[in-house]
């Protein structure tokens, strides 16, 4: 079949939505089990892991196996690392503050706020933005050099986002950094390069479904992970929050907002 099976493929967007709304409905349920809404962060990488799942098993018949295999293999392992990161980072900590601001405005039952605001947004948000995974299942054809080039950046992407992670952790874990900004590694070539790993990861994802025509439409997917990295709930959300801290201002006029280059004087 050398065209796009839309069909199929629509059958895939419904299947997807669930898999992604029921990983979030299971987190709801497990938050109020423990009274932490701060859970659904965990959940954010596991509903991407469990779109690739299901989109990979209900393909069967459909495009390339090798493009099926590596597009559910890399969304499986960042996910999961993401996830992991996550659990580990929060272990043992309260509600993050974010949720508890962002809960002190509900109208009405607290939880019922979280549930429409937070879990079943967020569980929108994993369907939308894995659009190119859905895709990259059923484009037919071989894998070409756009698509390895798009395994290299998410190569890439990997690489700040988990040499950064742990870059910090580490710094973090040294009691002579208390009270210091990080600004060591690759935080001194940007501010933010767990954020532009995850940009990475997604530009490359999109990339290795952009065989076919078709998968140009879902090219929604990174650019709103773009907009939430930059403008919606990461950066911008963080550096407001750094802003106050002793060292920040000079560390942020010397040090990339985003994408990274040499460390300033």
């Amino acid at each position: 079949m050398n065209g796009f099976p839309w069909g199929d493929f629509a059958l895939n967007l419904a299947a997807a939505a669930g898999a992604a709304f029921a990983v979030m409905l299971i987190t709801f349920a497990v938050a109020l089990a423990k009274g932490l809404h701060r859970v659904v962060d965990v959940a954010w990488g596991l509903g991407f892991a469990a779109v690739a799942l299901v989109s990979y098993a209900i393909s069967a018949g459909h495009g390339d196996d090798a493009r099926r295999l590596l597009i559910t293999v890399l969304t499986c392992l960042w996910g999961l690392r993401l996830a992991g990161h996550i659990a580990r980072r929060g272990r043992g900590h309260g509600e993050d503050p974010r949720y508890d601001q962002l809960l002190a405005k509900a109208p009405g039952n607290r939880d019922a706020y979280a549930l429409r605001i937070v879990y079943l947004l967020q569980g929108a948000l994993v369907w939308l933005v894995s659009l190119p995974v859905q895709a990259a299942n059923y484009v037919p054809g071989e894998m070409s050099w756009v698509a390895l080039l798009g395994c290299a950046l998410w190569i890439v992407g990997l690489f700040f986002e988990g040499v950064g992670d742990f870059q910090l952790a580490r710094f973090r874990a040294d009691p002579a950094s208390k009270g210091r900004i990080m600004d060591r590694g690759l935080w001194s070539w940007t501010r933010h390069p767990n954020y532009f790993g995850d940009f990475c990861v997604w530009w490359g994802l999109f990339l290795i479904a952009c065989d076919h025509w078709a998968a140009l439409v879902t090219v929604v997917g990174p650019l709103v992970m773009s907009y939430l990295l930059i403008n919606g709930s990461g950066k911008r959300i963080l550096e407001r929050h750094m802003q106050g801290r002793p060292g920040y201002a000079e560390y942020a006029a010397r040090t990339s907002g985003f994408f990274p280059r040499p460390p300033g004087r």
